[in-house]
Parts: C-alpha cells; structure tokens; sequence
C-alpha cells in the first residue's frame, strides 16, 4: 500500500514536472513569436534607405529567461493544485486586508518625505538635485493628474479616455491668457481650471446615456478632437508650432531671475537656478494637496455618496432618486477642473507647449496609474505614479545592463514593453490594483466587510 502510495506521488511530482515543462515552453514560444520584431531586429537610418542590425543573443537571452523564470515559478510558486492566479491573488488580498492602518502610517510617512524632498536632495546628492527634484516636479504632477481621474473612473465609475484633453485645456488656456491677456501665473491658473470644467461639462452631456465600452470610444474621441483641434487652428493655438514664452510663476512679484529685483538678491541669497526648481515643486505639491482634500471631502458629502452609488449600480441610483445627470456631470467637471489646473502648471513649468504633448498616450498614462493603483484609492495613485513615472525614468540610470546585452542596448527604448508586461502582471494578480481595500465613506453603526465579488469596484468594509 505504502508502496503504491509512492509511486503515485512519484507519478504526480513527473506529471507536474512536465507540465511545468510545456506551460514554459509555450511561454517562452510566446515571447519568441511577439518579441521577434522588436529584439533581434534593429533598424537604423542610413543612406539610401535603412540599415537593419541582428542581435540574436538579445532574443536568445530573452527567450531563456522567460522560459527559466516560467519553470521556477510552476515549480515553486505554483506547484499547488490551487490555479496560480489565485494563490497569489489570496496571499496579497490577505496583506491588503490589513491595509487600511498601514495605509495610514505609509501616508503619513511619504507626505513628510515630500515636505522636505527638496532639502533632502540638495543635502545628499549636491550633483544631481536638479534631475531629482525635476523629477518629483513630474511624479507629482501625474499624482495630481491621477487623483483627478479617480473622482471619474474610481469614484463615479465612468471610463474616461480622453483626460489629457483637460490636461490641454488647461495649459492652452494659461498660455492664451498669457500671450493675450498679459496674466500671470496665479490670476490664469482658477480661469484655466473653470475653462476646463466647462469643457468637462460638454463632454458631460453627450455621454449621458452611454456606459462601458461606449462611453470609452466616445471619451477617447473627445480627447483626440481637442488635440486635432490645437493642431489644425494656426491662428489662435499657433499649431504644431506650439506656444512659446509662457511666463513663470513669481513669489509675490519675485522673479527667479539674476540680478537686482529677483527673488535671490532680496532674500540675500546667492543665485542658483534650483530656487526656482525648489519654487515649482512644492506648487505642484500644494495643488496635489487641494486636490486630495476635496476629494476626500466631496467622497464624504451627498455628491460623493451618489458618485460611489453611480458606480455600484446605476439603476438603482436611479431608483433611490438621485439624480444621474447632475450626478455625472459634477464628477466630468470636477475632474477636469484639477486636470485644468496640472495643465497651467505644465505650462508654467515648460515654459512651451504644443499639441504633441497632448497626446492619448498621456491618457492612457493617467488611466493606468489609477487602474494599477486601485481604482477609488488615493495612495493607490501615489504608489503607482512612484513605480510608474520614477521607474521609467530610472531605467536611464541602469547601466549594468549594457554589460549584458552589449553597449548598443537602451533599456529606455523598451519602457513601453516594460510598462505592458507590469500592465499584465498586475491584471493577472491584482486585478483591482495594488490597494483593493477601501475605507466607505459612510457607515451605519459598525464597518463591516463585504467581498470584492460583492461592489463595482475593490472591497469595502
């Protein structure tokens, strides 16, 4: 009996091997077939045409790791009878079960790191606190950008493609007033941010009626008419010229500017480009920080009870008498009002802009920070606007990998693969983001728990 109960286990262990086997080689074959045009193959302007380069280890290489770590994670990770997805998705639901106090300690611990980000570069890396603070001034921005989107997508639950179109009204919007108006900064910036939630408005109304995949398409279609728009218009938006010139922000009439008048020479300061670095980061965190305290406040008010309801189900929002309509159009305004805002701060902060800034690759950014961050979550946003935006960026700085792949590799030229593989990734594993839990914003007597299976959108309490 012992004896036959050994030899089925022995069985089993072969029979598992195996298909660890043929479920690597099928995804080492995948990588093989998808990635066949974008890794051995290489092409190069030249005279008289293209000059195409081999890199066959590249693609070796890939294949083996894929099909190396594939098998590993069959024979370790996945080697319950239990489907690997579900493994996974139990061990970090458990973890973010416990996530609500956690969360509160992380957000109070990254909110002091950005109050003091600026100091803390230019003390420890005196260098290069110019790139680090620059690109906080970009984390920050697409955390404000993110935290705009989630009133729509993670509260109202309206799927919106075409965000970077507000994004552009917004800076257009300062730029014009700029250039015809002669305002600055701090007297454009409420009017770009109103422009914008008017604009949130037009787009509100057609799409009333539309739900899912066809509020999508038509959203999506918004944001590239606006951008054909400021293409095409010469007269007013200068066309893929772009606008030039825009002022920069001042501190009370402080100039960042050399020389007697600027903001260094009245404090007694010696002049250093990074004041104005300094000046515009903690802008942008300001204005992050107004746009997370209204919407905490708003998801605690009727409005954003009825934004959460419109998500759960809108049929019965309808049936406890809200109102569907004011109901989406304030989340469309809302919404694009503080995208209005980060785009007078683009502005601001380029100094130049045109339509190719604006592009749907911008939205589909921002729609993928809040989905992979957790839709209705708002450190959910921070994280993934961190690994996001800090982590593309940092794969300039990897160098090891020329080592590897020969000194002709640039990781930088496959962010974009990089960004869709962690898109799958967290699909596959957490399908409602890295923050599933989300704190009600109303309760009756006690919180209680409800499944995920149970709401639209990550688990209550």
């Amino acid at each position: 009996m012992a004896a036959m109960q050994a030899n089925g286990g022995g069985a089993a262990k072969n029979n598992m091997f195996v298909d660890s086997l043929k479920d690597s080689a099928t995804a080492a074959f995948l990588v093989a077939v998808l990635g066949f045009f974008f890794l051995p193959l290489k092409t190069d302007i030249a005279s008289g045409g293209l000059a195409i380069t081999y890199r066959w280890p590249l693609w070796i290489s890939a294949i083996l790791i894929v099909f190396g770590g594939r098998l590993l994670l069959n024979l370790f990770v996945f080697k319950a009878k239990t489907p690997a997805t579900q493994i996974i998705g139990d061990k970090l639901a458990g973890s973010s079960a416990r996530l609500p106090g956690l969360g509160r300690y992380l957000g109070i611990a990254l909110f002091g790191f950005a109050v003091i980000l600026p100091f803390f570069f230019t003390t420890f890396f005196p260098g290069q606190q110019r790139q680090y603070i620059d690109l906080a001034i970009l984390i920050m921005t697409y955390i404000m950008l993110g935290w705009g989107l989630n009133i729509v997508v993670g509260l109202a639950g309206l799927l919106d493609l075409g965000y970077v179109a507000f994004y552009a009204v917004g800076a257009y919007s300062f730029a014009l007033l700029a250039e015809y108006f002669d305002l600055g900064f701090w007297m454009a910036l409420p009017l770009a941010g109103i422009l914008a939630a008017f604009w949130g408005i037009i787009l509100g109304f057609p799409v009333l009626r539309l739900r899912g995949d066809y509020l999508a398409i038509v959203t999506l279609a918004f944001g590239e008419i606006i951008r054909v728009v400021l293409l095409n218009w010469y007269e007013f938006t200068n066309g893929p010229d772009g606008i030039s010139g825009i002022p920069k922000p001042t501190l009370f009439g402080l100039e960042f500017t050399r020389g007697e008048g600027g903001f260094a020479d009245f404090f007694g300061l010696e002049y250093s480009t990074i004041h104005r670095f300094i000046f515009l980061y903690y802008i942008i965190f300001i204005l992050a920080l107004i746009t997370n305290f209204v919407t905490m406040r708003l998801r605690k008010l009727p409005v954003g009870r009825a934004w959460e309801a419109l998500r759960e189900d809108e049929i019965a929002c309808r049936s406890l008498g809200i109102n569907t309509t004011n109901t989406k159009l304030t989340a469309f305004a809302i919404g694009a009002m503080f995208g209005g805002f980060a785009g007078s701060f683009f502005a601001t902060r380029q100094g130049f802009i045109s339509p190719e800034s604006f592009t749907f690759l911008e939205s589909a950014i921002i729609l993928a920070i809040v989905v992979l961050g957790g839709l209705g979550s708002q450190i959910g946003v921070v994280i993934a606007s961190v690994v996001m935006i800090g982590g593309i960026e940092m794969l300039r700085n990897i160098g090891f990998l020329s080592q590897i792949f020969g000194p002709d590799f640039d990781p930088v030229q496959y962010r974009m693969l990089i960004f869709g593989l962690a898109m799958v990734g967290i699909m596959v594993w957490k399908p409602r983001g890295l923050i599933t839990t989300r704190v009600p914003s109303a309760v009756l007597k006690e919180r209680k728990k409800i499944g995920a299976d149970m709401v639209a959108q990550g688990e209550g309490h």
